[in-house]
């Protein structure tokens, strides 16, 4: 097994006023900043519902993945609502990083930002497609939000004390917590694996069954208590997976490297390598 590249080099954003510094700590630490992350989250799957089903079309970027108008609008919402709560805390954002490229390097305090994950799935009108916000320190993952927004459901890390939180359309917050490994695990993978893939790798991690989804859905399904692994070996962003680890971790789960550690951030490119995310 391959190691995982080391996370880049840490430097404090010469832009933080020690003020926004102390405000974040003490939003982190009493669950205010996911609550607000959260409810960021919903607003931008607020707009990404308005295109969903109604004959939004995909161009090609770059490195030839899809992108919408949903993700340009959904992403300069983001940004606009955590610069006017935090500003400025670095910044990374998949369409930002497209159209301006990535830092060379991690600040102390970095967001990482998917604005629509599961782009492929949205345009073709299914329903596995997230929003993703999430807060990184010194290289750890700290706070984070998902929303479906097909099925109207958040999910949430909450204060660095620890829990994780899950509502559904007009409910309240309700806790969630990781199942305890079964007698028979069942794991999700990415819908771009073969079964013969999809086979080994489950057998890798000690599953006997396994189900395809799209998105950083499967962290927060295994979050909850419905499954409880997702191995991946194709490479990722971090801004794919960042908020799913949050709220896995707060919910008694772990994401582990190829090294056996930790899943860190800040790594070069904002790449990651192979990883597992772990329930029970």
């Amino acid at each position: 097994m391959t190691t995982a590249p080391e996370t880049a080099r840490s430097s404090s954003h010469p832009d933080l006023n020690p003020q926004v510094h102390q405000r974040l700590e003490a939003d982190l630490n009493s669950g205010r900043l996911a609550e607000i992350i959260a409810e960021i989250s919903e607003e931008a799957a607020d707009l990404i519902r308005g295109f969903w089903r109604a004959g939004v079309t995909a161009q090609s970027k770059a490195d030839l993945s899809p992108v919408t108008e949903a993700d340009r609008q959904a992403e300069a919402l983001i940004l606009s609502r955590l610069e006017a709560e935090w500003p400025g805390v670095q910044t990374i954002a998949e369409e930002q990083a497209c159209d301006k490229g990535l830092p060379v390097a991690a600040a102390e305090w970095f967001w990482l930002i998917d604005p629509l994950d599961g782009t492929r799935g949205f345009v073709a009108g299914r329903e596995a497609f997230t929003v993703n916000i999430a807060l990184a320190h010194n290289g750890l993952v700290v706070a984070g939000a998902v929303v479906a927004p097909a099925t109207h459901t958040c999910w949430r890390s909450g204060p660095s004390s620890g829990g994780a939180f899950r509502r559904q359309g007009n409910e309240g917050w309700q806790p969630i917590h990781v199942r305890p490994r079964p007698e028979e695990p069942i794991a999700l993978v990415s819908h771009s694996l073969t079964d013969a893939e999809a086979e080994r790798l489950i057998r890798q991690h000690g599953c006997t069954r396994w189900e395809a989804l799209d998105s950083s859905l499967k962290l927060c399904l295994i979050a909850e208590g419905r499954f409880d692994a997702y191995p991946r070996t194709g490479p990722t962003s971090e801004w794919d997976i960042a908020a799913g680890h949050a709220v896995l971790q707060a919910a008694g789960g772990r994401v582990i490297g190829a090294d056996g550690q930790v899943l860190r951030y800040g790594k070069p490119q904002f790449a990651n390598g192979v990883f597992v995310a772990l329930g029970g």
